[in-house]
């Protein structure tokens, strides 16, 4: 059995349409919107809308985490129009070319910068959504956890603490743990380029200590310290910033 695994799309809808080649399922952990790219300032539904000078100013400000001024810029340049409607465009365009990019079978979970309610409209068959359930691949059982915990980006699909370890502990027992968060180990959430800790779950921590699944898959940290470790015998491993690396994780056995 071969699995790819995928995390951090954001927008890129040909390298995804290629993601699953030469596999029998494709895995997606979230985050297929691209907002802004840190990496290219240019790229992205800000930079679409605002021009990438301010794109350029809004990185500056939150790699300095400058949040305040980060929202102060935010504000002055959403002040005349319509935020909730151009981004909800903006989503459903990228939405529109990712989930017809997903190969069947792909089973995939929501990332913190997604819009879970838009999901369900996009989704083909073939395509199967979860988000604190279980799904057997392979005679394997793979367990999703989708979504982010509260930071002050305030990205879309942010949920608090006990609704994200009440979607944890739902699961129960599983051979492979799939989220788009990391547990909360620190050399697992450091970003070497942001230059700062990424929120990572206790409860997927926990979970992992507990449980001891064969393995734990995530993304989220685009650049991680480490990019995998060992809890037990869970190895815990940062599937890695497709948007970047254009290459899935694979998973065989």
């Amino acid at each position: 059995m071969r699995v790819h695994v995928v995390s951090d799309v954001h927008g890129a809808s040909e390298a995804l349409a290629r993601a699953g080649d030469g596999a029998d399922a494709l895995v997606c952990l979230g985050d297929l919107v691209l907002f802004l790219d840190y990496a290219d300032h240019s790229r992205g539904i800000f930079p679409d809308l605002f021009a990438t000078a301010n794109a350029d100013r809004m990185v500056e400000l939150r790699t300095a985490r400058r949040f305040a001024e980060a929202r102060d810029l935010d504000r002055e340049l959403w002040a005349d129009l319509d935020r909730p409607a151009l981004i909800e465009q903006a989503v459903r365009k990228q939405y529109a070319e990712l989930f017809a990019a997903f190969p069947t079978p792909t089973y995939a979970t929501y990332g913190n910068v997604d819009v879970p309610g838009l999901w369900a409209q996009y989704a083909r068959p073939g395509t199967t959504v979860l988000d604190g359930a279980t799904t057997e691949i392979g005679g394997r059982v793979f367990g999703f956890v989708g979504g982010g915990l509260p930071t002050p980006m305030r990205t879309p699909y942010e949920v608090d603490e006990d609704a994200y370890a009440a979607k944890v502990a739902a699961l129960g027992p599983v051979d492979v743990l799939c989220s788009h968060i990391p547990p909360a180990v620190p050399e697992l959430c450091y970003d070497t380029a942001a230059r700062r800790f990424e929120r990572g779950s206790q409860a997927l921590l926990d979970a992992v200590r507990t449980l001891q699944p064969k393995y734990a898959l995530f993304g989220h940290v685009h650049q991680p310290l480490v990019r995998r470790t060992r809890i037990g015998r869970t190895e815990c491993v940062n599937v890695g910033h497709f948007n970047h690396t254009r290459a899935p994780w694979v998973l065989q056995w």
